[in-house]
């Protein structure tokens, strides 16, 4: 007897390597793998504008990082006694004009950079809604909570989707290694405060958007992460107190299967040892001068030592 429907993620013939660069951009589960990524001591690069939401603001990110393109003072308005980028998360706000524009320009900088020696990228879409802030009648990725009576929310169309799919996909193949390999999910967080019916709305226009533009592109992946969640994990159990976000149990069952799909063995033994590793580095005692607290200390830095051993780039 059968009591849930697993759905499996297939076998990838390209698989991340222990040097493979990871960039990963989009909504707050980009962010959750490229966590897991960097406890597992790969090289990642995530969301260099901030959490990103709908296709159209994740494809004006890529564009400003293909070409290198700077803000300007131009680009940024004043709210509340703070200079912000309607295309940036708040966690790039600042009181001073020359710090906002440092704290992107930055980014952008060493997005394009990383951008450039990339052999992996996970995009993660959230939403196909939009805000237009109706005094410089522009599309923007965050409202910053400036007042509503600014903005007009409205679903992005079918062709803004598929155009901004298709844009993101092309830049990407241009900028990163010529065997770069892209990989789309839908994020399972349900945006409950656009409707339930508006959020099944907003992420089937996505996901049909998706399986229209990726069968064109031979390195583009459809990662069903949304699918586990709302049909493999049909639980409440698997989300946080807010019922919104998938807890870290969820998390971690789709890493898994994530992994065994794309994983090599040598980068699948990397990263389980480096986990374990650092779960021993945050072991701590009362008595560090304790001789078994010091044989311990030893052999975990002789473990580390050898883990360094198998790659080029910094680890630990």
């Amino acid at each position: 007897m059968k009591f849930r429907t697993e759905v499996e993620i297939p076998n990838s013939s390209k698989k991340i390597e222990v040097e493979d660069q990871i960039f990963s951009i989009g909504s707050c589960f980009a962010t959750e793998m490229t966590d897991l990524l960097q406890s597992g001591q790969l090289q990642t690069f995530n969301n260099p504008f901030g959490t990103l939401f709908n296709p159209y603001s994740v494809n004006q990110a890529v564009k400003k990082l293909h070409n290198a393109d700077f803000y300007t003072e131009g680009d940024l308005i004043s709210f509340n006694e703070e200079v912000i980028s309607l295309d940036h998360h708040t966690s790039f706000n600042s009181r001073f004009l020359h710090q906002t524009l440092d704290r992107i320009n930055s980014q952008i900088e060493l997005g394009n950079q990383f951008l450039q020696n990339t052999k992996w990228i996970l995009i993660t879409y959230g939403s196909s809604y939009i805000y237009e802030f109706l005094p410089k009648k522009k599309l923007v990725a965050n409202c910053h909570k400036i007042p509503a009576k600014y903005f007009e929310k409205r679903l992005l169309t079918h062709l803004e989707i598929t155009d901004s799919i298709y844009e993101t996909i092309v830049n990407l193949q241009d900028i990163a290694t010529d065997d770069v390999q892209i990989l789309f999910t839908v994020s399972p967080v349900r945006h409950t405060k656009d409707g339930m019916v508006e959020n099944t709305l907003s992420k089937s226009k996505i996901i049909t958007a998706l399986h229209e533009i990726l069968p064109q592109f031979e390195n583009c992946h459809y990662l069903p992460a949304y699918e586990i969640l709302m049909d493999d994990l049909r639980d409440y159990r698997f989300y946080k107190e807010d019922l919104i976000h998938p807890n870290k149990q969820a998390i971690l069952y789709i890493w898994e299967k994530f992994g065994n799909a794309y994983f090599s063995d040598n980068t699948m033994d990397f990263i389980e040892e480096n986990l374990k590793i650092a779960k021993s580095l945050d072991h701590k005692t009362v008595d560090e001068k304790n001789p078994k607290y010091q044989e311990f200390l030893e052999k975990l830095k002789a473990r580390i030592s050898v883990q360094q051993a198998k790659v080029k780039h910094k680890i630990f």
